[in-house]
């Protein structure tokens, strides 16, 4: 079993606060790390929420969670019962005045925005949320990796099913049943009536335009809907985890800026499903890959800099970076990123650091040594810029002495 990077974290937010919400898509493996809490509490109770059996069980949710006090309990897809949250603030204010403040209750879902919104109106203070992504390179790959370990990952994407296969075939027919079931099942059972062979062709539309500026009066011609149903369906799949919708970067510098924000989709590996890549010299070949490259970075460093702000930058006058991490400490790093074993920077990144005062400049690579080149640039591949902005996030956040 993989140790996941924020294991540590969730553990530590269960002695801080009396709920926490671990958030994900589905098959990322968010039951897997919530069940092996039960290590350091033995004695918790773990419900799946979308077996009756267990919906069962909190018939009277109130009187179940009274009977089983000083009890970690482990609820599975919660969005599934959205009147629960209400109760729950009941149950821990109960508790509170008891004497039991943290570690009551492990909130794992599958639609981030529902479970936000309806989590920040019932259980505010609460509650501390947490995101389990799909395995990322810092968790699978070991300090020596080769390239064609990265390329694998890149290929197949980090869910933990796809990477673990057992062969390039073996992880393309698990992810094509994945989309279909979450096309055609779990999209469905949260409520929206969505024709699936709608969403599955804007889905793959997003595939083919990965990194692209989001235009949806364009998607909505060529899917024979609205700009308004475009711009919702595209809101119901950031909403699963399963796209981002990065921004575009909005201070002032007295440029020209693009406002319109890219859309990727998250997974590099449902890309290269959603068209019909099944292995690296396919998706080599196809126009795609710089675009799908760009998206399996930007993931990586985005995730690594866990309360920073991540945005790309464009001007009209052809200033241009594909990432750029605002972090607490006042840092700001611009990031392009080059599917090239030789990469080189545009005109128009000098143009955005300039602008954007940049404190770091990274060109990220699939190099296996990192070196730097003219004007302070550091070129590295996506692990090394990964652990780098992950020990700068963990120093700005050590308490002053």
């Amino acid at each position: 079993m993989y140790k996941r990077i924020i294991n540590q974290q969730l553990g530590e937010l269960l002695t801080q606060f009396p709920a926490v919400a671990l958030l994900g898509p589905r098959q990322a493996g968010k039951t897997t790390l919530a069940i092996a809490q039960k290590e350091s509490h033995p004695d918790a109770l773990y419900l799946d929420l979308e077996l009756p059996s267990a919906q069962r069980q909190l018939d009277d949710p109130e009187a179940f969670f009274l009977a089983h006090p000083k009890q970690l309990v482990i609820l599975d897809e919660v969005q599934r019962l959205p009147g629960i949250f209400s109760i729950l603030r009941g149950v821990i204010d109960q508790r509170r005045r008891q004497g039991e403040d943290a570690g009551q209750f492990l909130l794992l879902g599958s639609a981030s925005g529902a479970l936000l919104q309806q989590s920040s109106e019932s259980l505010a203070g609460r509650v501390a949320q947490v995101e389990l992504t799909p395995f990322q390179a810092r968790e699978v790959l070991a300090n020596d990796f080769s390239a064609a370990d990265m390329d694998t990952l890149w290929v197949r994407g980090g869910f933990p099913l796809a990477w673990l296969a057992h062969s390039a075939a073996t992880s393309m027919t698990w992810r094509e049943v994945f989309i279909t079931t979450y096309l055609e099942k779990d999209i469905p059972a949260l409520g929206p009536r969505i024709p699936a062979t709608t969403l599955r062709r804007l889905w793959t539309m997003l595939a083919h335009n990965q990194g692209a500026l989001l235009d949806q009066s364009k998607l909505a011609a060529a899917l024979a809907i609205s700009g308004q149903t475009v711009g919702r369906y595209v809101d119901l799949l950031c909403d699963l985890m399963l796209v981002r919708r990065l921004p575009a970067w909005s201070g002032n510098v007295g440029k020209r800026l693009i406002r319109a924000p890219k859309v990727y989709v998250r997974d590099s590996g449902l890309v290269h499903a959603l068209l019909g890549l099944p292995d690296l010299d396919a998706v080599l070949s196809h126009p795609v890959a710089g675009v799908s490259w760009e998206g399996f970075v930007v993931e990586q460093l985005i995730n690594a800099a866990p309360g920073g702000q991540a945005s790309f930058y464009r001007t009209s006058n052809g200033a241009e970076v594909d990432l750029v991490l605002e972090f607490r400490s006042g840092q700001t790093w611009v990031i392009e990123v080059k599917r090239s074993s030789a990469p080189t920077v545009s005109k128009g990144f000098h143009l955005a650091a300039q602008d954007l005062s940049a404190s770091r400049k990274l060109l990220i690579a699939p190099v296996q040594q990192a070196y730097p080149i003219k004007e302070g640039i550091e070129v590295m591949n996506p692990m090394q810029a990964a652990q780098m902005i992950a020990l700068n996030v963990a120093k700005a956040n050590q308490p002053a002495i």
